[in-house]
């Protein structure tokens, strides 16, 4: 005998959760057993006495009071053996990145067909993340971006202005008037620039900016 899927529906929007409910309830082996308008009011539910936790979750990601990445972040650590799919109209690399650190399975946009749906939700019920390329690229960018941040860390923030000005091509002079420093300042920050990224030169300090996009191209 087939396994029913129970399926919750978090949506701001009345007209998806009808539209999604209607698709999913006409097809074999799914059930929605629940609704919910934002995050809060799905825990709501979820926490009553009587309820029936469902296998899993399809979450909208900007919705009021509790957004998506929220939301999976409060459902995961209350119920981890719940799957959730961000079901989304709104694709941000940092967002993707949020969701699935959250504990999303997968990141799907709005545009995907009917039966695409119904393969993401199999996939997510198995473990298994099923991601479009549009969403993969971003993903992948906003790890990048993450990482790239996540370099900064060792440099003070007037070392990232002096980094940035040295990228757009100021001399030292030319930075100390526009950071208000003495041009003697601006050497020891340069110096500290050159350890820290371990490079010999300011030319290569300029390329390394670029390289990690941190300065305008």
């Amino acid at each position: 005998m087939e396994r029913v899927l129970n399926i919750m529906i978090v949506d701001d929007h009345e007209m998806v959760r009808m539209g999604l409910r209607t698709y999913l309830m006409l097809e074999s082996g799914m059930n929605v057993i629940g609704e919910a308008a934002n995050g809060r009011e799905a825990l709501e539910i979820l926490q009553q006495e009587d309820s029936t936790i469902p296998d899993l979750a399809l979450v909208d990601l900007m919705m009021p009071e509790m957004d998506g990445v929220q939301t999976t972040k409060a459902i995961s650590a209350k119920y981890p053996d719940m799957k959730i799919i961000i079901l989304t109209s709104f694709l941000d690399d940092e967002k993707v990145v949020q969701a699935m650190e959250a504990g999303a399975t997968s990141y799907v946009l709005k545009t995907v067909t009917s039966e695409e749906l119904v393969y993401v939700i199999q996939g997510a019920f198995r473990g298994m993340p099923v991601m479009n390329a549009e969403v993969s690229q971003a993903l992948t960018r906003g790890l990048r971006q993450r990482t790239a941040k996540d370099d900064t860390e060792g440099l003070t923030d007037r070392e990232k202005e002096v980094l940035l000005l040295i990228a757009d091509g100021k001399a030292n002079k030319e930075i100390g008037e526009e950071l208000h420093i003495s041009i003697k300042t601006v050497k020891t920050h340069v110096s500290n620039l050159l350890m820290k990224c371990e490079l010999e030169d300011r030319t290569q300090l300029a390329i390394y900016a670029h390289r990690k996009g941190w300065a305008e191209k």
